[in-house]
């Protein structure tokens, strides 16, 4: 599907022109030499993202950080809204219009993506999704696990009810010895109000679910469980749990965040607090110092933490995520160990993003939590994120959990439980599927990791094949792709016509603007979707391709 809308784009590039009208048939070509997949050889671009970003100013050094009011996101929120944009509401104060008229890059393609929705049947001719980071590989495990409970039900109450022996139910119904009636509870205390940090039996298979997956060298109860339970405490969902976090932080404090990073962190500031995130680019260009494109270091967080305070900004945290969103690269131990050592030194909370931490593909490569450390840096300072949607294909399911040594911060969470409590009958279901680690380990998991191999194969080859270049990353469920080639000048405008262009052509990727990206051109594709889905080329453009296979993993 996505080689038959870049059959289109290449039959004329720079496609952006073709499909934006606004962009100029005389832009100079840009020339971009094809990237490996762990190294770049093109020429950087001819300037700096921040540098439209923050200011009209000449900025002399390279890569100047920047803050979430940058112009440049409000000149590219004006072009995203155009005309439509809501204007002033006299009914809503200042922040009330500005979360009103709020739409960024992913909120707009989402929302294109839901009116024009693709469907086997109903919509063959609509928006495939292939920008939001969903699972849509492994509903069939879930529904065995999760949902035809109601089936074993429905027998037993047959058997019950016209006297049919339980034992041929069984036998002749081989498929209801695949469900689980436990899913299927509801009790009183289930639905009334409980203690807002989540539910003790949830919060004590959480913990022990973390600690066995993170391997922790410590006692799962004495890690997350400490006598009244403090430890761990459950939201709806990392948003939350992000935003959350925030109660450490005044109006005038920043976070510094390594750039591109998951663009919803902005959201997550911008429209629950003032916070500043400052940014610390990374750069998709290889050099005497740099073996790897996009790599994050020591030296460029202490490099952002000194422009911030040149800059008057009082920074309070930096943002790690472990595996990474949108590079998808795994931090090993002692990259993460030399990360939250300078935040120790600088005194710094250290806000850790493990929610990928099992959707590894790669059976070469092995994930390491920082809550399987023998020793934290400054465990008051550094708090671990995780939740459903990623490691469990469950978006739906809103629950993230924050695990953290510091007391405070956790009696200062529980007072805004009360408006990010979980119901009690989710809390139940998700915890009895937390505990059945059989089917964890041995069904889920091993199927799941195939399955995205698989995709992740079929997707990399196709784009091997058309001469485009990405990160050959072995975990999460998307690929970071250099697209600048398509590009007629390296503009964050001559991007975003590229994205809209793809969006013409029924395909919704990620643009890397929406991530922060320090060069125009990169896109996050998404790949954990079913087969078909991924090889819709020739019903997207109306031109037959040749078939593919995917290879097993």
């Amino acid at each position: 599907m996505l080689t038959g809308a870049l059959f289109a784009v290449r039959q004329g590039t720079p496609t952006a022109a073709q499909c934006d009208p606004s962009v100029s048939p005389q832009a100079p070509q840009m020339t971009t030499a094809a990237l490996s997949a762990s190294s770049s050889s093109s020429k950087p671009p001819s300037g700096s993202p921040a540098a439209q970003a923050a200011s009209a100013q000449e900025i002399k050094e390279p890569q100047p950080a920047s803050v979430t009011t940058s112009k440049t996101s409000e000149n590219l929120l004006v072009t995203l809204r155009g005309p439509k944009a809501p204007g002033q509401s006299v009914y809503l104060s200042n922040r009330g219009n500005s979360i009103r008229q709020h739409q960024g890059i992913l909120q707009e393609g989402f929302i294109q993506y839901g009116i024009d929705k693709y469907h086997d049947t109903d919509n063959p001719d609509g928006i495939i999704n292939m920008g939001t980071s969903e699972n849509k590989l492994c509903f069939d495990l879930l529904h065995r696990r999760v949902l035809q409970c109601s089936l074993i039900c429905y027998f037993v109450f047959l058997s019950n009810t016209i006297n049919i022996p339980s034992l041929i139910t069984f036998e002749f119904f081989p498929l209801l010895q695949l469900t689980k009636p436990d899913m299927l509870y509801a009790e009183e205390s289930l639905l009334q109000y409980s203690d807002w940090r989540g539910r003790r039996f949830l919060r004590e298979e959480v913990a022990k679910f973390l600690s066995h997956y993170c391997r922790s060298p410590r006692p799962c109860l004495s890690l997350c469980l400490p006598c009244d339970g403090l430890i761990n405490i459950l939201l709806t969902y990392i948003n939350t749990c992000v935003h959350a976090l925030y109660v450490f932080f005044c109006v005038a404090d920043a976070i510094l965040i390594p750039t591109p990073f998951y663009g919803v962190i902005t959201e997550d500031l911008g429209l629950y607090s003032e916070v500043k995130l400052f940014h610390v680019p990374l750069e998709c260009e290889t050099n005497g110092k740099e073996s790897r494109p996009f790599h994050l270091t020591v030296e460029k967080l202490e490099q952002g933490l000194r422009r911030a305070k040149q800059e008057g900004l009082n920074v309070r945290a930096v943002i790690l995520m472990n595996p990474h969103n949108p590079l998808a690269e795994i931090y090993t131990p002692q990259d993460m160990t030399a990360f939250l050592e300078f935040a120790k030194r600088n005194e710094l909370h250290a806000i850790v993003d493990e929610v990928y931490m099992l959707t590894v593909f790669d059976e070469s490569v092995t994930f390491h939590s920082v809550l399987g450390a023998d020793r934290l840096p400054d465990p008051q300072r550094t708090h671990v994120m995780w939740g459903m949607s990623k490691d469990f294909a469950m978006s739906g399911i809103r629950i993230g959990t924050l695990y953290t040594e510091n007391r405070d911060l956790v009696e200062a969470l529980a007072q805004l439980g009360s408006f990010h409590g979980l119901p009690g009958t989710t809390q139940h279901q998700v915890a009895q599927l937390l505990k059945d680690r059989d089917w964890i380990s041995e069904d889920f998991l091993p199927v799941n990791r195939r399955r995205l191999k698989a995709a992740h194969s079929y997707v990399t080859g196709e784009l091997l094949s058309m001469g485009i270049s990405y990160l050959n990353s072995p975990a999460a469920m998307y690929l970071w792709a250099d697209f600048r080639k398509y590009l007629r000048e390296s503009s964050f405008e001559e991007e975003l016509s590229l994205w809209r262009c793809f969006l013409r052509h029924k395909v919704m990727l990620s643009c890397g603007q929406a991530f922060s990206c320090s060069t125009p051109g990169w896109f996050r594709i998404v790949f954990a979707d079913q087969h078909h889905h991924l090889e819709l080329d020739g019903i997207k453009n109306k031109k037959k391709q040749p078939p593919h296979t995917v290879p097993q993993g």
